[in-house]
């Protein structure tokens, strides 16, 4: 006889019969892993994983689940210098990272003429082209470095000074490729091009309203007349005439075009440019929102420095490796710049008296002073920065020729000095300090003193057994 007991049997159910999460409940609940971490994502999506037999090796993708815009905003919390493994994971992921990156140089030519450039990268607001517009071997392995531009060449290609004129791509290879660049970053606000014209200029003008600064290397007076169609451009680095690369001209009547078109102009670099006196007073009478100024390596006319005193709005004046200032500055004796407040020396010769004097009288109002390996400034010429009597910055480097009394007879006079730099300035001691030049040290916001690195170097050495003659410890046997 049988009966029943009314209780089930409980047998052992298989893993793979046990209820799996949904996909929809996955959804309902996807904001909730949203708003952590990228760390604690990835750990609660394994926690979400299904257990599955041992044969199968293939989870789902669950970032499937993720929006762009989402996903896009998860990869942006990682480094960008790990950004770019993660366009290896798959396609979604290759076009994602392309949407993310917004500055660009380009050294195939062929990526932007094929329109792979935009494609890959549609939001680019900054790019660079330079670099792309010199023809290099394939595979080159020498890499040629100049302050202005770096490019690779091949074993004995580079043969003479005139190699990168000679390799540069032609014009109308340049204006296509512009256009083809302005045809699709609508956004771009920063463009570097080298060898262009005046109808590749109007190419960008017309599609990217937005651009705001403009880098023009092998610039020439007849590029400079599509400039005016940069409704918005701010800053404007030209760069002309460079020694050992490229020969071009940038005179008075480039300066003047250049003034009549960009009215907006906030900061101006000028690089290996000619022109004079005419050129800088028509940029400081038109360009009235002017504030900073370079001039580097110029090939100027004389007198060109009188015409600084129409810049009535220029804060800033930055001369970088300029062999001769100005060779006839008597005429900016009686006259300055009043809103200037900063000047800027580098690598510039300061030998010539009467120009650095003038130089001086026509940035006496500047409030911060800076010499960085300038020739020639010695005692005798920095006493002449007495000129400058509201000085509140001083920073001094690489000047070997100034001595301490020297500094000391200028600095005392300037009694509203709150900050000063003095370094690798060898002739500048430490044993020569006076008790005025100390107070004045100790009446200072901030001192940077590093004058002499080997005297500091073996002050901080004593004690220590390292720097000692080698006799003391390779003693002959």
């Amino acid at each position: 006889m049988s009966y029943n007991t009314g209780k089930k049997e409980s047998s052992p159910v298989s893993p793979l019969k046990k209820r799996r999460a949904s996909w929809s409940e996955l959804w309902v609940n996807h904001h909730q892993l949203l708003s952590s971490s990228p760390l604690d994502l990835a750990a609660k999506f394994q926690s979400l994983t299904p257990p599955i037999s041992k044969s199968k090796t293939l989870l789902p993708d669950f970032t499937l689940l993720l929006p762009d815009l989402i996903l896009i905003r998860v990869i942006e919390k990682i480094p960008k210098s790990q950004r770019k493994n993660l366009s290896l994971v798959c396609k979604r992921w290759f076009k994602l990272h392309g949407r993310l990156v917004r500055s660009l140089k380009v050294s195939d030519w062929e990526f932007l003429s094929s329109g792979r450039l935009i494609s890959r990268f549609p939001n680019l607001d900054t790019v660079d082209l330079v670099s792309g517009c010199l023809i290099s071997p394939p595979n080159s392995g020498i890499l040629v470095n100049h302050r202005i531009v770096s490019f690779t060449v091949g074993v004995g290609s580079y043969q003479s000074w005139s190699f990168f004129e000679e390799n540069l791509l032609s014009v109308d290879i340049v204006e296509r490729g512009l256009k083809a660049l302005a045809g699709g970053c609508f956004n771009l606000r920063k463009l570097v091009v080298t060898n262009t014209s005046e109808l590749g200029l109007l190419n960008v003008a017309e599609e990217c309203s937005r651009l705001q600064e403009l880098e023009l290397h092998k610039c020439s007076d007849s590029v400079l007349l599509g400039i005016g169609a940069f409704e918005n451009l701010q800053i404007l680095r030209l760069v002309g005439n460079v020694d050992g690369l490229y020969n071009s001209l940038v005179s008075d009547i480039g300066l003047m075009i250049l003034a009549q078109g960009c009215k907006r102009l906030v900061k101006l670099e000028l690089v290996g440019c000619e022109g004079g006196f005419d050129g800088i007073k028509e940029i400081g009478e038109c360009c009235q929102m002017l504030e900073e100024l370079t001039v580097c390596d110029h090939k100027m006319e004389s007198g060109w420095l009188g015409g600084l005193r129409y810049c009535e709005n220029l804060k800033t004046l930055k001369l970088v490796s300029c062999k001769k200032i100005d060779n006839d500055p008597d005429e900016c004796l009686s006259c300055c710049c009043p809103a200037l407040e900063r000047l800027h020396l580098e690598k510039c010769q300061l030998r010539d008296k009467n120009t650095v004097k003038a130089l001086f009288k026509m940035c006496e109002a500047a409030r911060e002073i800076v010499f960085q390996d300038c020739w020639g400034l010695d005692n005798d010429i920095f006493s002449l920065a007495m000129a400058f009597g509201r000085v509140k910055l001083l920073y001094l480097e690489g000047c070997s020729l100034l001595t301490t009394s020297g500094l000391e007879s200028v600095i005392l006079h300037w009694h509203e000095l709150e900050h000063l730099k003095v370094v690798s300035c060898k002739n500048i001691k430490d044993s020569e300090v006076s008790p005025s030049l100390s107070a004045l040290f100790s009446a200072l916001v901030e001192l940077q003193w590093r004058p002499d690195t080997r005297s500091h170097l073996s002050s901080s050495l004593t004690g220590t057994g390292i720097g000692g003659k080698g006799g003391k410890f390779f003693k002959k046997t």
